[in-house]
This record gives structure tokens, C-alpha cells and sequence, in this order.
């Protein structure tokens, strides 16, 4: 019996090991990942971020192309959109999850040709033309937006006025940035459909995609992470950094969320201390709230940053 038992441990344990692995090989291994593509669940987004519209815009623009090296010693690629009119206030522009800066496209034609901003759009971390084998889900890449937010310091202005805009993967990011000590050239965070934390998301995505609890899967993947890429996926808490923030926050969502549920907005506004207000966008799935309602989207946004 005690043989049994001890056999039935050890597949188990290979069990787990193994599922962690593969786990981890499809959440955070720098990868294509062609299950996104499948997900019914962000077909409209799809469609939203993979148009040629970029090129166009582009190519009226002056647009460099701009590194940093991370603490870590990556190197981080950027994009730099001059304002047509020299000004000291930039957006910097947090793209998501296997997404990259110049995907940005929309938020940025907002910010440089309606508002008059300089315009940043790095890649994160293992994605686009940065360095990284792995992804951060923003928690790494915090601290190498403290870099960029030096650098627009030290190439537009130690005056300038900083606005961080961030969506899905980058929502969350920006929220974490937040949370450290910032200098008081960051004037406001907007969070379009952040998750409260890795975990939670990784949990949520868990249940969602494969019908499986999230204990013990999730902490074995975490435990994994934190020995392949340095965080567990708890410590990558959105949630925690709000709290700690004091910084005007703008959260944005859309109700219709399947992907980053809707509920996880309201944790992260009810956890926030600092200055914050709340855009819910009807029948809005994931990512999608700037194409659903634009003008509202735009008019909320003015609101915010005016203050």
C-alpha cells in the first residue's frame, strides 16, 4: 500500500512538473502565441490592432527610433513621435500582451495630432524589437518604464509633463509603475482594462481556457517563474501598487469583457488612494472600448489630464 501510495506521489509530482513547464512555455516563454488568434473572446480586438493604417500615419511623421538598457542589462527598443509644435508634455504608450509600441497607432494619432503631445511607444520587454525571453506582464517592466520616463526627462525637458497610457497587459503596467516613486514629471495614469494581478489573470485564464482549477497549477507555474524570469506571479500585483499610488488615475473597462473580467476594475478603483475616476464603456469587449465609443473615450480623457 505504501508503495502504491509513494508511486502515485511521484506521477503526480511529474505531473505537475511537467504541466508547469508546458504552462509556462505558453504564458510567459517569449513565443507566437497562435491560441490568441483562436479566442472568440478577442476576435473584434484582432481585427482593431492588425490593420495597415500604422503605415500611413508613419510615414508623414519623423519617427525615431530610441533605446535604453534595462537594469538587467536588455536592450529595450522605443519609438519618439515629435510633437509638431515643440511642447513638454509627452504620452508614453503601454501596448499589451504579445503586442508591440507601434501597435499603438490609435492612441497615439489621439495624443500627438488632437492634443499636441510628443509621443513614446516602447516594446516591452520580450516583445517587438526589445531583448527578453520571457514576458513580464508588467512587472519587470515597471521599472524599465522608470527608464523611459528618464529618458523623455532628459531628452524633452527636466520640466516636462508626463501622462502613461496604458491597455490590457500595458493597463496593468502602468498601474505597477504607479505604485513606485515617481518624479513629479508623471502627471496622470490612464489604465485601459488592467487585470488586478498576474495570478488572478493566470487563475481567471486558467478556468477559462482549460476548465481547470487554478491550485495547484498556478502556484507550481509561479514557483517556475520565479526561477526562470524572477517574479512570481502574486508579487505582480496591480491591485497592491494602487494602493500605494499618488498619482490621478483614470480606469477604463469595457462591461463586455471576457478576457480581463469586468469585476477586476472595480477592485483596482476601490483599492486606489489616490485622485481616480471611472470610464465603463457599454457592450464593450476587451480592448475595445476606444473603438466602441471614441468620442467618449476621448471627451473622458481631455476631462482627466485637463485637471
Amino acid at each position: 500500500m505504501v508503495k502504491l501510495l509513494v508511486i502515485a506521489f511521484i506521477i503526480l509530482l511529474v505531473i505537475l512538473i511537467g504541466s508547469s513547464f508546458y504552462f509556462y512555455a505558453v504564458a510567459v516563454t517569449r513565443t507566437k502565441k497562435d491560441f490568441l488568434s483562436e479566442d472568440k473572446d478577442l476576435e473584434a480586438t484582432t481585427v482593431v490592432f492588425s490593420g495597415d493604417s500604422a503605415f500611413e500615419w508613419y510615414k508623414n511623421k519623423n519617427l525615431m527610433d530610441v533605446e535604453i538598457i534595462s537594469e538587467d542589462g536588455l536592450r529595450l527598443r522605443g519609438y519618439f513621435v515629435a510633437a509638431y509644435k515643440p511642447t513638454k508634455k509627452t504620452a508614453i504608450l503601454a501596448h499589451g500582451y504579445t503586442s508591440k509600441g507601434k501597435d499603438m497607432i490609435s492612441y497615439a494619432r489621439f495624443y500627438h495630432d488632437d492634443l499636441g503631445y510628443n509621443i513614446l511607444m516602447p516594446d516591452d520587454r520580450g516583445h517587438g524589437e526589445s531583448e527578453g525571453h520571457y514576458i513580464g506582464f508588467g512587472w519587470h517592466d515597471r521599472k524599465d518604464y522608470l527608464k523611459w520616463i528618464q529618458y523623455i526627462i532628459d531628452t524633452v525637458g527636466k520640466d516636462s509633463e508626463i501622462v502613461l497610457h496604458g491597455i490590457s497587459m500595458g493597463g496593468a503596467t502602468v498601474l505597477m509603475v504607479t505604485g513606485e516613486d515617481l518624479p513629479h514629471n508623471i502627471k496622470a495614469i490612464i489604465s485601459d482594462c488592467a487585470y488586478t494581478s498576474v495570478k488572478d489573470e493566470l487563475s481567471y485564464q486558467m478556468k477559462r481556457m482549460y476548465h481547470l482549477p487554478a491550485f495547484p497549477l498556478i502556484q507550481c507555474t509561479s514557483l517556475l517563474a520565479k526561477i526562470r524570469a524572477g517574479y512570481f506571479f502574486g508579487e505582480a500585483s496591480a491591485l497592491k501598487q494602487v494602493a500605494k499610488s499618488k498619482t490621478p488615475i483614470l480606469f477604463i473597462h469595457g462591461d463586455a469583457d471576457a478576457f480581463v473580467p469586468y469585476e477586476m476594475v472595480n477592485r483596482l478603483y476601490e483599492n486606489c488612494r489616490s485622485e481616480k475616476d471611472l470610464f465603463i464603456v457599454k457592450n464593450a469587449q476587451h480592448a475595445m472600448a476606444y473603438n466602441d465609443d471614441k468620442a467618449g473615450y476621448e471627451k473622458k480623457i481631455r476631462e482627466f489630464i485637463n485637471r
